[in-house]
């Protein structure tokens, strides 16, 4: 006897679903920090966006902002860490890693719009093309983690592996920009 096709007895189709609450942000992250490095790479560098006063350069305003970025940076990592409970803190650690947050994302802001345009993606060292990847995949797994954020069902080291890439990718862009500007030019304002 032949198995009649459509018998009850047999495994039911798999539906056709949406891609895993995962797949979107990976694929919004690459899209991020593609479509960054295409812009920096077509779009014709200025030389300079901004100036505040008070500062003797562009390069030692965006070292300050990129070292107060990072700061935040590493107090989003110690909360981070009071949060999941690997440290005690505060009950108002999750706050304080939500503001850390959101004062890190904003002054980053300004230091890669003027990267992008008034240089845009420069590859002449090797200095430099690696802050110029690192920047764009920084706001890729940047929005990445911010959508998962909003996501249900997440495996539990899913989050605090992409916050570890996006604090990865804003130390190693520190390293390569503020850090290689204050032992070159010195620390100056």
């Amino acid at each position: 006897m032949t198995a009649d096709p459509n018998s009850a007895t047999q495994a039911p189709a798999r539906p056709t679903t949406a891609p895993p609450a995962t797949w979107s942000p990976a694929l919004v992250a690459a899209a991020v920090a593609i479509g960054l490095g295409v812009y920096g790479r077509v779009h014709d560098p200025a030389g300079t966006a901004f100036n505040l006063a008070g500062f003797s350069s562009t390069g030692a305003v965006k070292s300050w902002l990129a070292t107060t970025a990072f700061f935040f940076a590493l107090v989003q990592v110690v909360s981070a860490f009071m949060v999941y409970g690997r440290l005690p803190g505060p009950s108002w650690a999750p706050a304080l890693h939500r503001w850390s947050g959101r004062i890190a994302f904003l002054v980053a802001v300004p230091v890669a719009v003027h990267c992008l345009y008034a240089f845009g993606y420069q590859t002449y060292s090797t200095r430099v093309m690696w802050h110029s990847v690192l920047g764009c995949a920084f706001f890729g797994a940047f929005s990445a983690k911010m959508l998962l954020l909003r996501s249900e069902r997440l495996p539990g080291w899913l989050l605090p592996l992409v916050g570890g890439l996006v604090f990865t990718a804003l130390t190693l862009i520190w390293l390569t920009s503020a850090l290689w500007f204050f032992r070159t030019v010195g620390v100056t304002t």
